[in-house]
């Protein structure tokens, strides 16, 4: 699944690098917290990897 906001991108990479174990999990808020409970970390990967130069800043 691809990002559609570059501010999905963000939460997706902040959940991926504490699935990763190079973040805290304690220090995700909102809905970079609920993608770390849900999504695979193969999924988070796709989604952080979403190119962001033609998404919007965020989702309306």
């Amino acid at each position: 699944m691809k990002a559609k906001s570059k501010a999905q991108q963000k939460a997706a990479g902040a959940a991926l690098a504490a699935k990763r174990g190079d973040a805290k999990v304690g220090d995700l808020q909102g809905a970079s917290k609920d993608m770390y409970d849900s999504m695979s970390e193969a999924e988070l990967e796709e989604m952080a990897s979403t190119p962001r130069e033609d998404l919007p800043e965020s989702k309306d």
